[in-house]
């Protein structure tokens, strides 16, 4: 089987790796998703004890839900999420780790923890999303039309809570910004002893309709959804405590905060107050220029709201991670920038150095607080801070590494460059006490190494693959660039599994370049505050610099033959470089890319370029629209004509500003594709289309007809 294949086949070797772990109060079990092989989309619920003993607590098969037929919601909401696989996908667990509920298909399902007895499906109102069992273990809330229900698990009653008071109104869920931008999934919670919700009440009235068609199915009528593009009106969102005493709907009691000057809603939960004071729900919301972010209490009884936190900053602040939380003494735990460095904040004072950057908070399992944090940005380890015992590494260096952390259980899951394999280890009392295995394919791939450097001034980070047949000094190799090269997200990690797909395209013949410029996280604030107001000039720049710096320390590679290829950002990256770069970049596959900034969502593109309406300069320099007549170099353009995040629009206006200049260019739209190309023969042929491309772009021909590609293949030469 061809690597592109098996990748396609395996969802990029993400199926058969546990994930989604729980942890019992006592500590005792975990709970965790895994499906049953390496090709195994239905994804099933497993628990493992201290022992190392694991057993299937729910399986799809079994309960022979393997059509997924998800509803319009569930799989707008998994598209968020990215998540590629199926079957029980999450899961919800009450406080004692007895009970856990999940969806298939839209149906409602719920299951003992504790050892036999087989799943059960719900009288809920179909179809139901995003089911949240409440702490007792005696009810869940799900949303169902639009509605938030609360259905009792022993009596199976069901009554509906909040229900729309206007067509374009839901309850319970998170809205496309909140999901897609601010890691917020979720758009209810249950109060620490069951006895209300806190809801998020949605309206997309305000929103620009859009309408995202398939050519390919002209039967089909145009799918409307609500994207607001920059510049234009988002969903309006309010917050509400939802008593549950009595039948019926719940009396609302409203949340107010100045929702004009702080309209996002970043996260929300509950907080346990120390000694016998009542929780309090707790909110985190955000300005419409992000320059300022403020943690808030609410009183559950009037909605009124007071003030715990506040960050600002000139250029944007970030939302954290894992934040509001508290210890068991009431010390509130939080993540702010101080003395110009992300650091973890515990009760009022930062408790993390200054060379130490902090990503998120994990657990906090009484008083010890789990997080993650790097001192170099391409490995990521785990942490925990207890007042007592101060701050300790919890992980080896040399990884990239997850984790939680309840009832003094630790999970701990590793992944390095010795390997592709995911290694989840149980650790109890600082011993290693369950090993959780992966059932992940093997890559079809040679062994192989990967170089990381710290390239030029700026010490780049910047991984280096060469194909596993070249011999130093035999001869000079073509250059594929491989970036995602923006903000918030990283591609070179200190995890063979993260350039799988860069090696392939080195066997074909390829010296592949990685590099993470300015945006990228995991270094400083300042180093991400750099691209405020220029999306387009410093991730260039560095693209530039990294591959004249790696040149410089790897001989063989030829820069008189430069490829660029990328994916979302990595697309436009793409682009942009062949288009404002082309005596550095030869010729470029830009996947999805965003090509006009103005038809981007609001929380991204304003934190970096503001209001279109008054920042038209950024959005023109940062738009690839006005360079059309420049293309000098081959470009291909992919995408997805179902996308909703980067919508088909992007290609098709840069395709027509390319066409209107008489700039030749190759578009490959793909039919019924969202941003995420997961069906098999898709994603597999996306791989082989590109290599074709390049080669013929580039002016290779390979020194023997491969036939199908696979992992391994002979030497190229240059057509002179």
């Amino acid at each position: 089987m061809s690597f592109p294949r098996q990748q396609a086949r395996t969802r990029r070797f993400t199926l058969g790796v546990p994930r989604a772990f729980q942890i019992s109060p006592d500590g005792g079990r975990v709970a965790f998703l895994r499906g049953r092989d390496g090709t195994d989309t239905a994804t099933s619920l497993w628990t493992v004890d201290l022992d190392g003993t694991e057993r299937v607590v729910a399986d799809p098969r079994r309960i022979g839900r393997l059509d997924e037929d998800l509803p319009p919601e569930e799989r707008a909401r998994r598209e968020r999420l990215r998540e590629t696989g199926g079957g029980i996908v999450a899961y919800s667990v009450d406080e004692a780790f007895a009970r856990a509920v999940f969806t298939l298909s839209g149906r409602l399902y719920t299951v003992g923890l504790g050892g036999g007895g087989d799943p059960r499906e719900l009288p809920a109102a179909a179809p139901v999303i995003d089911p949240v069992i409440s702490p007792r273990g005696d009810a869940v809330a799900y949303v169902s039309g639009g509605a938030i229900h609360v259905l009792d698990l022993d009596s199976g009653a069901d009554r509906v809570v909040a229900e729309p008071d206007g067509p374009d109104v839901t309850w319970g869920l998170a809205e496309f910004i909140a999901a897609e931008e601010m890691g917020r999934y979720r758009g209810m919670w249950w109060a620490p002893d069951g006895s209300a919700l806190l809801a998020a009440r949605v309206d997309d009235a305000p929103v620009t309709r859009w309408h995202i068609s398939d050519p390919a199915n002209p039967e089909a009528a145009a799918q409307v959804v609500a994207y607001p593009a920059a510049g234009t009106a988002n969903a309006d969102v309010r917050l509400a405590v939802l008593p549950l005493a009595g039948g019926g709907p719940a009396a609302p009691t409203w949340v107010e905060w100045d929702r004009a000057a702080l309209p996002y809603l970043a996260s929300a939960g509950w907080r346990t107050a120390p000694q016998d004071r009542p929780a309090e729900p707790v909110l985190v919301v955000q300005s419409r220029d992000q320059r300022t972010l403020r943690l808030l209490g609410a009183d559950p009884g009037t909605g009124r709201t007071r003030l715990l936190a506040e960050e600002t900053h000139d250029a944007w602040v970030e939302v954290p991670s894992g934040v509001p939380a508290a210890t068991e003494g009431g010390a509130a735990v939080w993540i702010g920038v101080r003395d110009g460095q992300r650091r973890l904040i515990v009760g009022d004072a930062p408790v993390t150095p200054s060379d130490l950057y902090v990503r998120a908070v994990g657990d906090v399992d009484g008083d010890t607080v789990l997080f993650t944090a790097s001192r170099d940005p391409v490995e990521i380890d785990l942490w925990s801070f207890h007042p007592a015992d101060g701050l300790r590494r919890l992980t080896e260096p040399g990884g990239v590494h997850a984790g939680r952390l309840r009832g003094g259980t630790l999970v701990v899951q590793r992944r390095s460059l010795d390997s592709s394999e995911v290694d989840t280890r149980v650790r109890r009392g600082g011993e290693q006490a369950a090993v959780v295995g992966s059932f992940a394919e093997r890559p079809e791939l040679p062994d192989f190494s990967v170089t990381l450097l710290r390239a030029g001034e700026r010490e780049l980070r910047t991984a280096v693959l060469l194909p596993s047949w070249h011999e130093p000094g035999s001869r000079r190799l073509p250059v594929l660039m491989d970036p995602y090269g923006g903000p918030h997200a990283q591609r070179v990690l200190a995890a063979r599994g993260a350039h799988l797909t860069s090696q392939w395209f080195a066997e074909q013949g390829f010296a592949v370049v990685v590099a993470d410029g300015r945006g990228s996280p995991g270094r400083d604030p300042e180093w991400e505050y750099a691209l405020h107001g220029d999306l387009a000039g410093p991730p260039l720049e560095d693209q530039v610099a990294a591959l004249h710096a790696t040149a410089e320390r790897v001989a063989d590679l030829d820069l008189e033959r430069v490829a660029i290829r990328g994916w979302s950002f990595g697309g436009y990256l793409a682009a942009l470089a062949v288009l404002r770069r082309p005596d550095v970049f030869h010729a470029a596959v830009a996947g999805a890319p965003v090509t006009d900034w103005r038809l981007y969502d609001t929380h991204y593109t304003e934190r970096y370029l503001g209001m279109p309406q008054r920042e038209e300069a950024a959005y023109r320099d940062s738009s690839l629209l006005a360079d059309a007549g420049a293309l000098s170099r081959p470009l291909m353009l992919i995408h997805g004509l179902a996308d909703d995040n980067v919508v088909f629009a992007h290609s098709q206006r840069l395709s027509s500003a390319l066409l209107a200049a008489g700039r030749p260019h190759t578009v490959l739209p793909l039919s019924g594709i969202t941003h995420m190309p997961t069906e098999e023969s898709t994603a597999e042929n996306l791989l082989l289309l590109q290599v074709e491309f390049l080669r013929s772009a580039l002016g290779l021909t390979p020194a023997a007809a491969p036939g199908r590609l696979g992992g391994r293949q002979p030497p190229y030469r240059a057509w002179r």
